[in-house]
């Protein structure tokens, strides 16, 4: 290196044990961090010279005997040099520090050994980082990058000042009287005195010779390059830090995984603006990471919901306000008042005594797998109506409406809520955000019908049998679900792509349409049971009827007509307590023509022999009737009788009666 290129990279490179030292001064306090300061120290290495009166002469120098290119590329080697140095030298320093301050409060499960480097290795070192301390590593090298940084771009600056305002153009150096060589020449001596009253002239004399704009144009692609080049080897340390801890990153909760996408985010902001070029590399490195955190979220959460919906016991549970916050969150109709902000540290799912299913249970640490989730106080599930003083309630509300929740359901929506905050912030993923959730709503929806409709929660969860309140529950869930859908997909759509909306769009509709008809099956199975039973109840007639033939002077409804009218009354009470009121209705319209139809027709096939026989086929009538005008359906004949049907004809055509003479 020549005298003068090793004079002008001394003077436009910051001292590089200045910079290590304020850093690593500032890294070692414990309330280190990125606002710490950086904008003020970052032009530590500028400070008190003043760069155009040392850098100018050294230009116009170099310029005259052609070597200012030589120099830049010298400077930017140099610079580079140093810079990854400085990184370097800090890593190797703070690494100590900040593993020992891990060790005391890093959770096992986020802790890797390195076993073929050994535990004393570099790799080994950076792995054993908590989160919080790998950011502080980070934020310490941002202040050493941007030091370096902002002190290149200066550089840069006086480079394209001096080309601006001197004459351009390899020339044979002055020679003095005694023969020696004049670098400093009386003009460059008056630049450099007056380089604080620079007048930038802007343009190139049209004069100027093609050699001199050939040789202005290679000055300037250097001196451009010597910052760019600088914020790439920048770059490349920052994404090879990243990629020791590649296996690490996507297991960390989301708001540790986003303190090191955020001030990765804010480096590359920072170098690009300086360096005025995008940086590929490193953003590949941060989408690359991102990509595969959702993807261990999303295999988390999967195999999570799984083993939560094969643990569920069908019974319902109570909503803490959390979940009705996240609801009241995601819902565009959700007034200002019950909007409640979501505690994303309070991960507790409620569960019942009967359900003893909870997600600390399952995988013995949440989904993120660095800590365990908190349980609430477990509680029966009594209905609200039945004991106002309770504190938490039994249903959650969503658009004026009251659900039942299970206790998968309430995990399933804690999901949901995580997968909204993942996609607002890592909004270049918000597409591959929106296929998981589909994919999430799907495994439910499938696994749910196995369950409950498929009956496979008397093997995997033990029940004796599949109760037509298990099905008015999963019916429940289902339908809530159902409900927040386009709730869902509205919010996830704020930070979608446009072109990809519409293919998104039909997703969700096609799963909603899932939800939808499952909902439908499990309502026409509760149809189904209340046929079967008042079939089972049909075959016992003719027997009954054989009595009613001997002499038989019981004045009550028979066993018959009593166990029909108790049996659709239970199921009545278990659906109106489970149900939504038009979901018992819409079943309860079934019920009602199947009574009427099957009923009639039995009745009317009995070969009644006596007086008595006919008296009591009348009350069994009459009785089953009067059961049938209480049930929820809602059909009227002409006259405003409720629920009116064959069996009120028939009543009135053989006997000329009806309900209640």
């Amino acid at each position: 290196m020549s005298i003068l290129e090793a004079e002008f990279v001394r003077n436009a490179v910051p001292d590089a044990k200045a910079v290590e030292e304020m850093v690593l001064l500032h890294a070692k306090r414990k309330d280190f961090s990125l606002l710490n300061g950086i904008d003020n120290e970052a032009n530590l290495g500028a400070e008190n010279f003043d760069l155009e009166a040392r850098l100018l002469p050294l230009i116009y120098c170099s310029s005259r005997t052609a070597k200012l290119p030589a120099m830049l590329r010298k400077y930017r080697e140099t610079l580079i040099t140093l810079m990854t140095a400085a990184i370097k030298t800090t890593v190797a320093e703070l690494l100590p520090i900040l593993v020992a301050r891990s060790e005391s409060d890093l959770e096992g499960g986020e802790r890797t050994i390195d076993s073929e480097a050994g535990s004393q290795s570099l790799a080994s070192k950076l792995k054993n980082l908590s989160s919080e301390s790998f950011v502080r590593l980070l934020t310490a090298i941002f202040k050493i990058v941007q030091v370096y940084l902002t002190q290149a771009a200066e550089v840069k600056r006086v480079v394209e000042c001096g080309m601006l305002n001197i004459n351009i153009g390899p020339t044979t150096p002055e020679t003095n009287e005694d023969g020696s060589k004049n670098i400093l020449s009386q003009n460059s001596y008056s630049l450099a005195k007056n380089s604080t009253k620079l007048i930038i002239q802007g343009k190139v004399d049209d004069n100027t010779s093609p050699s001199a704009k050939n040789f202005r144009a290679d000055v300037l692609s250097e001196n451009t390059e010597a910052v760019s080049a600088a914020c790439e080897a920048a770059h490349g340390r920052w994404a090879k830090l990243l990629g020791v801890r590649a296996l690490l990153h996507p297991k960390l909760r989301l708001q540790e995984f986003l303190s090191i996408y955020n001030i990765t985010q804010d480096f590359i902001s920072v170098t690009e603006k300086i360096g005025g070029r995008l940086g590929y590399s490193i953003r590949g490195v941060l989408q690359s990471q991102s990509k595969s955190f959702v993807d261990v979220q999303h295999e988390s959460k999967m195999t999570k919901i799984k083993a939560v919906l094969d643990q569920e016991t069908w019974v319902a549970v109570d909503v803490p306000e959390e979940f009705q916050a996240i609801v009241n969150s995601l819902s565009s109709t959700s007034s200002v008042e019950n909007s409640i902000e979501i505690v994303e540290s309070d991960n507790s799912v409620s569960k019942s005594a009967e359900s003893d299913v909870s997600p600390s249970k399952e995988n013995g640490k949440d989904e993120q797998g660095s800590r365990e989730d908190k349980k609430s106080e477990t509680t029966g599930p009594v209905r609200s109506e039945e004991n106002n003083a309770r504190s938490t309630p039994q249903y959650i509300v969503h658009g004026g409406v009251r659900y039942n929740m299970l206790n998968c359901g309430l995990i399933l929506l804690k999901m949901l809520s995580e997968y909204v905050d993942i996609s607002k912030c890592l909004p270049t993923l918000s597409s591959e955000v929106v296929h998981r959730v589909v994919e999430l709503l799907k495994l439910f929806n499938s696994r749910t019908c196995q369950l409950v409709l498929g009956a496979g929660a008397m093997q995997v969860s033990g029940l004796k049998s599949i109760t037509s309140k298990h099905l008015a529950l999963a019916s429940q869930i289902i339908s809530f679900i159902f409900a927040i859908i386009p709730d869902i997909r509205r919010v996830l759509f704020l930070k979608t792509p446009e072109a990809r909306k519409l293919l998104l769009t039909q997703e969700f509709d096609r799963v909603s349409q899932d939800y939808k008809v499952h909902r439908d099956e499990i309502n026409n199975k509760l149809v189904q049971i209340m046929r079967e039973r008042l079939l089972a109840n049909l075959r016992k007639l003719p027997q009954i009827v054989e009595d009613w033939n001997k002499e038989d002077a019981d004045l009550q409804p028979s066993s018959f007509a009593k166990s029909v009218s108790k049996e659709v009354t239970f199921l009545h009470r278990i659906l109106s307590q489970n149900l939504l009121e038009a979901d018992v209705q819409a079943i309860f319209r079934q019920v009602v023509q199947i009574f009427h139809t099957n009923i009639t027709d039995v009745f009317s096939k009995l070969e009644l022999k006596t007086p008595q026989a006919n008296n009591r086929l009348c009350r069994d009538a009459q009785h089953i009737l009067a059961c049938i005008r209480k049930l929820p359906a809602e059909n009227f004949s002409g006259d405003g009788v409720p629920n009116y049907g064959l069996l009120d004809e028939f009543l009135a055509e053989k006997f000329g009666a009806k309900v209640g003479q």
